[in-house]
């Protein structure tokens, strides 16, 4: 589990094909890594990752088929930065929400324009991730845990505020930007407890 607050931006420095899946090799940067062991998750954009090497500069992780069909990680490139996020300990502060690391689906970034001292952006989900997105309640994007400001059908906007733009990805976005999106958990389990005992025909 984690919380959606940003520890550190990292960037892709190897990506691997290996027989339909993909192994990388993720420099952190400024992440903290000396409590970092093997089999540890780091969310990388969002995406919940398990660390199988540690080459001292950062991490290296497998990523499963099923997760590049759910994510942008087929897009990444060399250099690509990344928001990279340690695991909750019983110690972490809850800043944001809780957040799973699993990618619910991919939206886009349809539009961005200044907003006093911050920006603000309209980003289009996947229609079927519309009924779970409300204002003023909570998604993730690329790991950042973000409150929407606005919802219209399946497009929702966001206000980003100057720290935001400066310690996250979220300030490299521009129209046309793919990014991972994860919607309130609560809300996904909601929906699944109100079918009752019909959930196990579901």
């Amino acid at each position: 589990m984690f919380t959606g607050i940003v520890e550190a931006i990292g960037e892709i420095v190897a990506c691997e094909h290996r027989d339909g899946d993909v192994r990388l090799r993720v420099k952190t940067n400024d992440l903290e890594l000396a409590d970092l062991q093997l089999g540890d998750s780091v969310s990388t954009n969002g995406v919940c990752l398990t660390v199988v090497e540690l080459p001292g500069d950062g991490y290296v992780a497998d990523v499963s088929a099923e997760t590049l069909a759910m994510t942008t990680i087929g897009d990444w490139l060399l250099g690509t930065p990344v928001n990279l996020e340690r695991a909750l300990t019983p110690q972490t502060r809850m800043g944001g929400h809780m957040v799973s690391g699993h990618v619910d689906g991919v939206g886009e970034v349809v539009s961005r324009h200044p907003d006093a001292r911050s920006e603000r952006f309209r980003i289009r989900a996947p229609r079927e991730l519309a009924k779970y997105i409300a204002h003023k309640g909570s998604i993730t994007v690329d790991g950042t845990s973000l409150t929407v400001n606005r919802v219209e059908g399946a497009e929702f906007e966001l206000n980003i505020v100057p720290h935001t733009l400066e310690k996250t990805v979220v300030g490299s976005y521009k129209q046309g930007t793919r990014v991972n999106l994860e919607v309130d958990l609560i809300a996904r389990y909601l929906e699944r407890l109100l079918l009752g005992d019909g959930a196990a025909d579901a």
